[in-house]
């Protein structure tokens, strides 16, 4: 029986989870970006009542799944979208590959901001772009974006902008100001701004998620928004993401950018989303309080038995950003970890040369199992 306590430990061993199966049997991992709690029930109730159909014949556009979409934007982040503005697709990294793809402009530049999540730097090489970096600044008081250096990059001759908000790994969601700073800078020199908005609905207390394209007309003129039910209602392996496109001529660049390399509707996969955006706002507000509990307990744990280590909390996502450089670990953070306490985390130098000696630790899972795992690495350095 689904009844989503999100304390309950699931065994997903053997189950052919890249997050579970990938290391040996004695290895804890906290990396990869899903969560180790149950799909809401409504969810699963409208994957079963689809599946007792026995039929998967070609779908069509569904207007329902579309106006829920829709509803689900201007309810949680005030921003009003409309059906037409909605593309339907598997992915917010095959997303941002594609919109690249869409609106490259020839011997302009792809822009990206590290640390950050290892794909972004990807799309430069599938789309045969040149890739440019304004690192965040590690700050006393957290990361912050370096102006001087994105406007410097920016007016080097850069064609698309890819933000990603809330920020993987380091947890920042965007203030206004921010976000219209680097939304002025991106119109003035004509780059097309990708928002990676994945995390968005994961956003703690004390901070709104906004999203870019929601400032101005021109803003949203000049933005493709990427976001999906995946990571909200940990609903990944489905393959469900949407791209929100205000400007026409956007939407008819990014069509024919797909022109034969798209296909039908994800039957299971609209019909979970669908039920997400409808029916689960309840569990999300269940989820955030207890992940933001996840969130404490793990900053409480590290400032008492892991003070060499440095992590700013987290504003969104169930992401940690862990600074283990003054701990000088041998041969790295990442391996010292994975070896001498058996807990699996990411390597931070995967997110950019900003990243060595930091991992990346996924606090989306049971407390119990967030507990074990604390006390595997502070017993390994102690």
């Amino acid at each position: 029986m689904n009844t989503n306590n999100f304390e309950q430990l699931i065994d997903r061993k053997y189950t052919n989870s890249i997050k579970w199966d990938l290391y040996p049997e004695d290895v804890l991992p906290l990396w990869v970006a899903d969560m180790d709690f149950e799909a809401p029930q409504p969810i699963v109730a409208a994957l079963q009542q689809r599946i007792d159909h026995h039929v998967f014949g070609y779908e069509g556009p569904d207007e329902e799944l579309l106006k829920a979409i829709c509803d689900w934007v201007g309810r949680r982040h005030h921003w009003t979208v409309t059906p037409d503005q909605i593309m339907l697709m598997t992915g917010v990294v095959s997303g941002m590959n594609w919109v690249t793809n869409a609106f490259k402009k020839e011997g302009k530049k792809l822009l990206i901001q590290p640390p950050v999540y290892p794909p972004f730097f990807q799309v430069a090489k599938n789309t045969d772009t040149d890739l440019v970096e304004a690192p965040l600044i590690c700050a006393e008081d957290g990361y912050q974006i370096d102006f001087d250096e994105f406007e410097k990059q920016a007016a080097a001759g850069v064609g698309v902008f890819i933000l990603c908000n809330p920020h993987n790994p380091v947890g920042r969601v965007y203030t206004r100001a921010e976000l219209e700073r680097m939304g002025e800078i991106c119109l003035r020199y004509g780059i097309t701004i990708c928002a990676d908005e994945i995390h968005c609905d994961l956003v703690y207390p004390g901070h709104e998620h906004i999203s870019i394209a929601s400032l101005s007309d021109d803003l949203a003129a000049n933005t493709i928004t990427l976001m999906a039910a995946s990571k909200t209602f940990n609903i990944p392996g489905l393959n469900f993401s949407f791209a929100v496109i205000s400007n026409e001529e956007s939407r008819k660049q990014m069509k024919k950018a797909a022109s034969g390399m798209t296909g039908h509707a994800e039957i299971l996969a609209n019909a979970a989303a669908k039920a997400a955006f409808t029916e689960c706002d309840a569990w999300l507000e269940k989820l955030l309080v207890y992940l933001e509990g996840n969130r404490d307990y793990l900053l409480d744990f590290i400032r008492a038995e892991l003070p060499e280590i440095k992590c700013f909390q987290p504003q969104g996502t169930y992401l940690a950003w862990l600074d283990c450089r003054s701990l000088k670990l041998e041969p790295d953070a990442y391996h010292f970890f994975l070896e001498k306490a058996k807990v699996a985390l990411n390597d931070g130098k995967t997110f950019g040369k900003q990243g060595n000696n930091f991992v990346r630790l996924n606090f989306g899972c049971p407390r119990a199992t967030l507990q074990e795992a604390l006390e595997r690495m502070a017993a390994a350095l102690h």
